[in-house]
């Protein structure tokens, strides 16, 4: 059993503070002497970069929809494994989650599914003693949930906070902390939220640390401990990446995959690179906007997410490391493209001229794409065989306009919307907009580094997800 005290960050909606709380108490904790492991609920990709400065670990998420709830307890037990504590961030307010699936993959669903209790994270801004009535209709709306406190965060003054304080105590609810509005905690955000930490280090350094300094200050940390140490244990055993592989992977010779990182390519899970190294792979990292050409023996491509339309001079003057690319790709070598990474292997982005890899062009679009989809693969690739499903979120402000007659990768469709064919699969390479969770779907990641190893004898085929 596995019994790590822990808390969920949560908010009755979005932009209420979250991310300052949660990374501030993460900081506060560490400067304690504590081993945190920090968590994010959803398919963010941003916050745990800010997670993993705050703790010094890696910073992993927590998505029943993208992984099943029946994987939520064992991938925490598998993150939080040596710690002394666990404090997981929630996604937008308490209840939401997926749209039109009763709350699937909230804040609240993974609280549930973990037993662990929840802080309310309050924007106080225009809060007085209706704050009373905000947090009696959180308690009682789902009694199963243990919300055992409340954190205030941009309270105007100390008269303020003792008026928000008598309304907390009147529902039975202890204020474990009142913040301060305070401008340097606000962190630089650009159309798909904050900025990774990743693109501007020294500033979410600073950021990090006044979130800490705030925390540590004017929230009681005691409090805190004293409630993560509520939670039961977890009966799962931890996910282990070696067990997934098992049966799935035949593979001698370590293949080289590069895996691009850097500050263009932030959009990834912790659990791929995991994944890859259980198979039998040797994983090296590449930044595209540094490196100028592929690791040494590299045999197949993992192109992630991330913002390479705000580098997208850069990643096009980097001409030899495009050519090779296309190369490798021409050469049928394995590569996986997510978002980022399709945008990266079209012809051009913005009129910038990028890999040329996909006959098409993309550019840069005013509406945002959002949701979560239920996927089918329409064709055979370097991850997936024909028919293998699977569950990807969809997430970007761009447009990708594909020649003539590309093979699609997936195949979906909402619950009132027509039957879309998305992403591209040609050669070896599998290219798509949708994102998904490597630990949902081991047998692509297998079949990744089979490919990549000469190996087409042993492709896994259709896989249980």
């Amino acid at each position: 059993m596995v019994n790590v005290p822990r808390l969920v960050i949560a908010a009755p909606a979005s932009g209420s503070g979250k991310t300052t709380v949660a990374t501030g108490l993460m900081a506060a904790l560490r400067d304690r002497g504590r081993r945190v492991a920090g968590f994010k609920v959803g398919p963010d990709y941003i916050d745990p970069g800010y997670h993993a400065l705050a703790t010094g670990l890696p910073g992993r998420n927590l998505d029943p929809v993208l992984v099943g709830e029946h994987r939520i307890g064992p991938l925490f037990a598998h993150g939080a494994a040596g710690c002394d504590i666990a404090v997981i961030e929630g996604v937008m307010g308490l209840f939401d989650g997926r749209i039109g699936a009763a709350g699937a993959g909230s804040t609240a669903h993974v609280a549930r599914l973990l037993d662990a209790p929840v802080l309310l994270v309050v924007d106080a801004r225009g809060q007085g003693q209706s704050l009373a009535a905000l947090l009696h209709g959180f308690r009682s709306y789902s009694p199963a949930l243990r919300i055992a406190g409340v954190l205030l965060n941009r309270v105007g003054s100390a008269r303020h906070a003792d008026v928000l304080r008598a309304a907390a105590e009147e529902v039975g609810l202890a204020v474990l902390g009142a913040l301060p509005r305070r401008p340097e905690l606000d962190v630089p955000s650009r159309h798909l939220g904050l900025v990774p930490a990743a693109e501007h280090a020294a500033a979410a350094v600073r950021a990090v640390h006044a979130m800490r300094d705030v925390v540590a200050r004017h929230v009681d940390l005691d409090g805190v401990v004293r409630i993560a140490g509520g939670a039961t244990g977890i009966v799962q055993p931890p996910w282990n990446p070696d067990d997934e592989m098992a049966g799935l992977s035949t593979v001698d010779g370590a293949p080289v995959i590069a895996v691009a990182g850097g500050r263009a390519f932030t959009f990834g899970y912790v659990e791929h690179t995991e994944l890859l190294r259980a198979a039998g792979a040797r994983v090296a990292v590449l930044d595209p906007l540094r490196d100028e050409v592929l690791p040494e023996g590299t045999a197949g491509l993992v192109l992630p997410g991330g913002f390479p339309e705000e580098h997208a001079p850069a990643l096009s003057s980097n001409v030899t490391l495009r050519a090779q690319i296309a190369a490798l790709a021409g050469a049928g070598r394995p590569v996986h493209a997510e978002c980022g990474g399709l945008l990266y292997l079209c012809r051009e982005l913005d009129g910038r001229p990028m890999c040329g890899v996909l006959d098409a062009g993309a550019s840069m679009a005013g509406d945002l794409v959002l949701g979560y989809r239920d996927l089918v693969a329409t064709a055979d690739s370097a991850i997936m065989a024909a028919g293998n499903r699977a569950t990807g979120h969809e997430f970007h402000r761009s447009r990708v306009r594909p020649g003539s007659g590309p093979v699609p990768a997936w195949r979906w469709r909402d619950a009132t919307g027509p039957n879309v064919a998305e992403g591209f699969v040609q050669r070896g390479v599998h290219a798509s907009y949708l994102h998904v969770h490597p630990a949902a779907v081991p047998g692509a990641i297998a079949r990744l580094v089979a490919r990549a190893a000469g190996d087409a004898g042993h492709l896994p085929g259709a896989f249980a997800v």
